[in-house]
């Protein structure tokens, strides 16, 4: 059965371990194109605020899933898994090799294998009640209703929060996920680094950032009329730099908070990423290995 699934390479791991850049040198060695698998990467006006790639890092590789939504609205997982599966059945029909590339978990799961999202319907009137409430309130009432879905999610992630809260109310709490069906045959490739140096890769990058104008990129964001509930719902970086740019907290607090926050989210993509035993591991200078993987993996 594996055999007649068709192939794909996965290049996945924490925020800050160079997955883009290997991505691309595999692209160029197998004649392949990039599709991102990044929550945020999806969103228009978020270049510095979600780390995409520039032009120049992209060195001539087409990518896929990138500006393809408004921040104004939510781009759900269900809404990712079609667009990047007609990207992929593109790529194909070419005759060029699909890598997905990112590090957010439930978008890289939801190409890699089949759906599996519980069969409840979008509830208007829940969803219209839920506008009044802050995302504290919404965790705490998911909490209440399914306190081990409560455990794992992002309680600050407001349209995760929706719709979890939505399931636990139409079925009594999130069921578990069913065993894992896959769609392809796929190389997966980690890429991954020691705690300490993977910490001074995202402070550099951080700093970088800021330097390059993320506080500009957030005023852009606010002054085309982005609501500060929805940075808050945009990931932690539109988040601190809500925050901030609000004057809740001093440019020191912003940077701090937000160092602090995106090392606590690589340590939980290591934890999603390290239940699977089919991810070969690699360091961000060694690309050889994996590109000789990847030549291997598609003879």
């Amino acid at each position: 059965m594996a055999k007649e699934l068709p192939s794909l390479i996965a290049v996945v791991g924490p925020t800050a371990t160079g997955k883009t850049a290997l991505a691309v040198l595999i692209a160029r060695a197998v004649d392949g194109e990039v599709v991102s698998a990044d929550s945020r990467q999806v969103y228009r006006g978020l270049n510095l605020l979600s780390g995409k790639a520039t032009k120049r890092e992209m060195r001539g590789v087409r990518h896929h899933l990138l500006d393809v939504a408004s921040p104004r609205g939510v781009f759900t997982v269900e809404k990712f898994e079609k667009r990047a599966g007609r990207a992929i059945r593109d790529i194909q029909r070419r005759g060029k090799v699909p890598i997905l590339c990112g590090g957010a978990g439930q978008y890289v799961d939801a190409i890699a294998f089949e759906p599996q999202h519980p069969a409840v319907s979008p509830n208007p009137k829940l969803r219209r009640t839920l506008t009044s409430f802050s995302v504290a309130e919404m965790f705490a009432r998911l909490k209440k209703l399914d306190p081990v879905r409560a455990a794992a999610i992002d309680s600050k992630n407001r349209p995760r929060l929706e719709r979890a809260i939505e399931i636990a109310t139409a079925l009594g709490k999130v069921p578990p996920l069913s065993p894992a069906v896959p769609r392809f045959r796929t190389l997966w490739v980690g890429v991954t680094a020691p705690r300490n140096t993977l910490a001074a890769r995202i402070e550099k990058r951080l700093d970088a950032r800021l330097r390059a104008g993320m506080v500009t990129e957030a005023k852009k964001l606010r002054a085309a009329g982005l609501p500060w509930r929805r940075f808050d719902s945009l990931g932690l970086e539109c988040r601190w730099l809500g925050r901030y740019l609000q004057k809740k907290i001093t440019r020191a607090e912003m940077r701090s908070g937000l160092l602090s926050n995106i090392k606590k989210y690589a340590k939980r993509q290591m934890t999603w990423f390290k239940r699977d035993p089919q991810i070969v591991w690699h360091r961000p200078s060694k690309a050889r290995p994996a590109i000789a993987l990847a030549k291997k993996f598609l003879r």
